[in-house]
């Protein structure tokens, strides 16, 4: 049986994208009270994410350089379909 999580990890990072997103949309999007699905919790406790604060601005959340890698193994080991 695969973890369910996993996925969803990837799901996030992909939502992410390359820009910065406020982290109020993020958390309203990602954060879970269910401790089977802990989707926010398991990418931040692997360091795929990164949480920027600067004074006078709104905090934002990007995916960090191991979340971007992540995202590329995770692309490289899918397999093609070729037509």
């Amino acid at each position: 049986m695969t973890d369910p999580v996993e996925p969803l990890v990837r799901d996030l990072l992909e939502w992410l994208g390359r820009e910065p997103r406020p982290y109020a949309e993020v958390i309203e999007a990602w954060h879970t009270s269910c401790p089977r699905l802990p989707v926010w919790e398991e990418a931040n406790q692997r360091g795929f994410i990164e949480r920027r604060h600067e004074t006078g601005r709104e905090a934002s959340v990007s995916i960090s350089a191991a979340g971007l890698a992540y995202l590329k193994a995770g692309l490289a080991a899918r397999p093609t379909l070729h037509t």
